[in-house]
């Protein structure tokens, strides 16, 4: 059964469930938005959310693939 009655004609969240806030840059790796953005989510206007979700792939690149174990220490 389909219930449109729970429909809203809004932006949809960039929320991928990936929650994890990266160190250096403090965005996180999911969704590319800052803490503050995601908290302000559910107050941005429409006009607002589109504006952010245009932004959000240019920042992908800011993420450095982290290394782990040995390679990742010694790479510091």
């Amino acid at each position: 059964m389909k219930d449109d009655s729970w429909k809203r004609n809004e932006v949809d969240s960039p929320c991928v469930k990936l929650c994890v806030v990266h160190p250096e840059e403090r965005i996180c790796t999911g969704c590319f938005r800052t803490l503050d953005e995601i908290a302000a989510w559910s107050r941005m206007a429409p006009e607002e959310r589109r504006a952010l979700m245009k932004e959000l792939p240019d920042r992908a690149p800011r993420l450095k693939k982290r290394r782990g174990g040995r390679a990742g220490r010694l790479a510091r």
